[in-house]
């Protein structure tokens, strides 16, 4: 039997609506709108009566319901009042505000009779929505591996940064030794000299020692 009563609201008000059984599905809907929480959060609800359920899609303010037989389940159910809430905020926007009751249903219930038909007897409807949870997860699964690459774009860049620091340390260090090196070999040049120099002096000690005066006169006889 798949979807036998749809309906559009602003609050309590009714802008639209469609029944394709002889019920009191309006009325019964009236009763559940009254008896949906206050506020204006999304919520997406479901009651049952007898073996019908009411299916209930509220979103920014806009109260979107349906009555199924039990064997639909909730996924084509849920679909359905997606549908007619993009179709209706799209054809309608600014003017739902402050619309009457009843302002739209002339027009619009004949979408709601027409997406009633094609969600209950269209096998494609269905397939089509495990199409849509299907390419939600893959790009669900996209989304984490742009992520993860980001992530380790972020490594690779932290990584070149390290390597740059690294490198330019090392370039530091070069120098810094290459002055060390060179300010050890100034000194051990001066040390050279400074020791043949007392070598110097010490050999001329002795000889003079030796040749009996400073003038070394023994020795240049």
């Amino acid at each position: 039997m798949g979807i036998l009563y749809g309906m559009v609201a602003r609050g309590n008000v009714v802008l639209a609506e469609f029944t394709a059984t002889q019920t009191n599905a309006n009325a019964i809907a009236r009763q559940v709108l009254e008896k949906l929480p206050r506020g204006t959060d999304d919520s997406n609800l479901s009651y049952s009566h007898d073996r019908y359920i009411f299916h209930v899609k509220r979103t920014d303010g806009i109260t979107v319901l349906c009555m199924a037989d039990d064997s639909s389940g909730r996924r084509i159910p849920f679909a359905f009042l997606e549908d007619i809430h993009q179709r209706f905020v799209r054809t309608y926007c600014r003017a739902i505000q402050s619309a009457a009751a009843y302002a739209m249903n002339d027009e619009f219930s004949r979408v709601l009779s027409q997406q009633m038909d094609h969600y209950s007897n269209d096998l494609d409807a269905d397939r089509l929505n495990r199409l849509k949870g299907e390419m939600s997860q893959v790009r669900s699964v996209m989304i984490d591996n742009i992520d993860k690459v980001l992530e380790r774009g972020d490594r690779l860049a932290l990584l070149v940064d390290k390597t740059t620091n690294l490198q330019g340390n090392t370039l530091r260090f070069k120098r810094q030794a290459r002055r060390y090196k060179n300010y050890v070999w100034w000194g051990n040049c001066k040390l050279t000299v400074a020791l043949l120099f007392v070598l110097m002096i010490l050999i001329y000690i002795v000889l003079a020692f030796i040749c009996h005066g400073p003038l070394l006169p023994s020795c240049f006889k």
